[in-house]
């Protein structure tokens, strides 16, 4: 970590490590890099490239892929929704239904 500030990729080796179940070391060697490369992308020391974060996730058996964010939730426009769509749920009007019937069983099984 730089200056107690955990960095996005430290966090992200961290991630492949845990899923992976893989020690440092051997998480470097199936990577093609030194134990102690490793070890300063994981403590924020080094930054890696994509590359290295790539091979990083392939030798702990995933795939690191970018894509687009989705976008924020906006929670105030979230619970206007909500409450429009409880307030119409209320207003349909209610009938009692039947007991649900299922066919017997013996039937189902010839």
């Amino acid at each position: 970590m730089k200056g107690g500030v955990t960095t996005i990729s430290a966090e992200l080796i961290g991630e492949i490590r845990r899923r992976s179940g893989l020690r440092a070391a051997e998480l470097a060697r199936r990577a093609g890099m030194t134990r102690s490369v490793l070890s300063a992308y994981e403590h924020g020391r080094r930054q890696p490239g994509v590359d290295a974060l790539a091979r990083l996730a392939a030798a702990g058996g995933l795939q690191l892929r970018l894509g687009l964010a989705p976008p924020p939730i906006d929670e105030q426009r979230a619970a206007r929704l909500l409450a429009q769509v409880l307030d119409l749920a209320e207003a349909l009007p209610a009938r009692r239904r039947g007991a649900l019937e299922y066919p017997s069983l013996a039937r189902l099984v010839r």
